[in-house]
């Protein structure tokens, strides 16, 4: 490959760890349909690797996705061969080996221990969205990041039932309280957040470490005189936007505008901090300003609202993650090295010793999961990966069948399992395309969770010097690609430990979320767009964006991106997260009836258990929808939430 001057100075031409990759560019291909990716992709793993290890492009496999574009788009079953029998019968099958997955079949052996199960996963890792990406820097210094699923949010809202899941886990949370988080970290090395301002957007390259208040650092951006000034009032000294009115009107008028009307309408601040602003909800709810209330941009902190005398309950049309924010003020600290792909690891272990040995938190972290041994043919419980499941059904009428025979694709064959019992935790838009069992107003209610679209980005570097020189911790890149530039949190778990020392190396995280597009689009619309956006990037067009806006940024540190990169690791999820509900799309939230009420129903020996069945893309949902699944199949199981997000009592919400 021809490479640029550019491309040379950011490094693009040097042979690290990251180019082992097939490019995003055929995801609709239906001819790719059973398992392209399986003998040529150089990055598929062998059953006994460790898909931890694997750089490069990640997330979705080519291989898992080009199967069920072939079933969307109604090509597969042209050219599909016959489907071979096993003869493997189980009392549980599990399609999909995220974390309701693993939980489902958990909790399942819970009520039924001598239950043998088989989890069929159709991505060579497991987990979903929790997964591990583990380096080995030049040092010879192992690093262990996440992928995908963070941390866990919020423990007291759990519901009994993850409470309960998780200390049958062997995980103690109160230890990250006490040893494994460090949370003095920033103040120790004196980092702060910052802001970097492109030229592109803004006339110039500027990054800003913010100050104790916004008059101290604001003036430095390369903001227009009116957006400074309007900036530093909204957050240093808001006044009352809404004077006059009472505080239930307040939150009734907040709650059926956008923040991005608040800003100009309403607290008539300059055009270019809608700008400035636009993407601060993205992460949390997969749209920008232009669709997220005035409320929930209030229960995410951004600025204005100080002044407004809005009390600390949530109102009623807040969205799930909103509530949760206003109501429960956990520190957001239990977070494994590797985030939640810790969770499913320990759901592994507990499922099937062999493949990840130990008891501890901390042998959860540091011991070596052997993928070889996870599906082995005398364990009660099996985890198959690569199996895309293309076609479930009853073994005669679903209300006196006695089985259920599943068909998934491996390599270039298809085969047959049956099961007493089976629980559909793959996406919801997925269980129309592989059953012929569910009514049209399901069928509906199912399609309508569109995943939301992103990347998460794991950067090795050689230092993090630049950073202790710059003093900050990661910044905001409003504008650009990647929305976020931030360094690892500080977590040490046994021999694991996080680094004090600027010359040690460094895990950095990155996030882009493709959801951009006209103003005024719907959440659902702006995924749909953002995942066919996706689909036309390649690694080395995401890669050249990050080592730009990093060297660009960094510069004033002594940062080089040729030389201080040691590997990259990107995550697409070209369907990420389940969609919240929220204003202003979604007026029948949250008195109802709500889609997922009517799109999670099991018949028959069927269940459905997905971050989808609760509209609310976080692991103790994922938990929640396991135990409602596993007890609609055998009972036994209680506490588990299914309404969206946080439960509230009638004293704890307003309206």
């Amino acid at each position: 490959m021809a490479w640029s001057e550019r491309d040379k100075q950011l490094g693009m031409d040097r042979p690290i760890t990251r180019r082992d990759f097939l490019n995003g560019v055929a995801l609709t291909v239906g001819a790719m349909a059973l398992n392209a990716g399986s003998s040529g992709s150089s990055f598929a793993a062998t059953p006994a690797s460790d898909p931890a290890k694997l750089t490069g492009l990640r997330g979705h496999s080519e291989a898992a996705m080009s199967v069920m574009h072939a079933i969307r788009d109604g090509s597969f079953w042209d050219t599909a061969p016959a489907p071979t029998p096993t003869g493997e019968t189980y009392d549980l099958v599990v399609v999909g080996g995220g974390i309701s997955g693993l939980a489902a079949a958990f909790l399942y052996r819970q009520q039924k221990p001598d239950a043998k199960i088989l989890i069929l996963e159709n991505n060579d890792d497991f987990g979903g969205h929790a997964r591990r990406n583990e380096f080995v820097a030049s040092s010879g210094k192992r690093m262990i990041g996440y992928g995908g699923s963070q941390s866990l949010e919020k423990p007291s809202r759990f519901s009994p039932l993850v409470s309960k899941l998780i200390a049958d886990l062997g995980i103690d949370l109160s230890r990250f309280e006490t040893e494994f988080y460090n949370q003095d970290w920033w103040d120790t090395h004196g980092l702060t957040d910052a802001h970097f301002f492109r030229k592109e957007d803004y006339g110039v390259d500027a990054l800003v470490p913010e100050g104790d208040t916004a008059a101290d650092w604001v003036p430095q951006t390369p903001l227009n005189d009116k957006a400074k000034a309007d900036l530093i009032a909204l957050i240093d000294s808001p006044r009352d936007y809404l004077d006059g009115k009472s505080r239930d009107e307040k939150l009734e008028q907040l709650s059926t505008m956008t923040y991005a009307d608040f800003l100009t309408g309403i607290a008539g601040a300059d055009p270019q901090l809608v700008t400035y602003f636009y993407e601060q909800t993205e992460e949390y709810f997969g749209i920008g300003i232009d669709g997220t209330t005035a409320l929930d941009a209030w229960a995410l902190e951004l600025p204005g609202f100080d002044g407004m005398d809005l009390g600390d309950i949530p109102y009623k049309t807040m969205s799930p993650s909103g509530r949760l924010e206003k109501i429960a003020d956990d520190d957001y600290i239990y977070h494994f090295p590797d985030g939640n792909a810790a969770i499913a690891r320990a759901l592994v272990r507990a499922l099937i010793p062999a493949a990840l040995p130990g008891t501890s938190m901390e042998e959860l972290v540091l011991n070596t999961l052997d993928y070889g041994k996870l599906d082995l043919a005398d364990a009660p419980v099996r985890l198959r990966l690569e199996a895309s499941v293309v076609r479930v059904k009853h073994d005669g009428d679903p209300a006196t069948a006695t089985s259920v025979t599943l068909t998934y694709a491996e390599g270039k064959e298809l085969k047959i399992v049956t099961a007493a019992h089976v629980v559909l935790a793959c996406w919801s838009r997925v269980i129309p395309k592989i059953t012929d069992e569910v009514a049209a107003p399901q069928v509906e209610a199912l399609n309508d969770q569109v995943k939301v679209p992103l990347i998460y980005g794991t950067v090795l570097l050689r230092t993090w010097q630049a950073f202790a020189t710059l003093g900050i911790d990661g910044f905001y890149a409003p504008g650009n690609f990647w929305k976020g530039v931030w360094l690892d949190d500080p977590v040490s778990i046994g021999a694991y430990k996080f680094t004090d020392d600027p010359a040690d190396p460094m895990l950095l995280h990155l996030w882009a979320m493709p959801v951009d597009g006209p103003k005024n689009l719907s959440a659902r619309d702006k995924a749909t767009a953002g995942r066919y956006a996706l689909t036309t990037l390649s690694f080395e067009d995401m890669e050249r964006e990050l080592r730009d806006l990093m060297d660009r940024a960094l510069r004033d540190g002594g940062f080089d991106a040729a030389r201080d990169i040691e590997a990259v690791t990107l995550n697409r999820w070209s369907h990420g997260y389940a969609l919240e509900y929220m204003r202003p799309w979604d007026q029948y939230w949250p008195d109802g009836p709500l889609p997922i009420e009517t799109a999670r129903k099991g018949w028959g020996r069927i269940a459905i258990a997905n971050t989808d069945a609760g509209a609310y893309a976080y692991a103790h949902s994922a938990i929640d929808q396991a135990g409602r699944a596993v007890n609609e199949l055998v009972g036994g199981v209680g506490g588990f939430a299914t309404f969206p997000g946080p439960a509230l009592g009638p004293d704890e919400v307003v309206g």
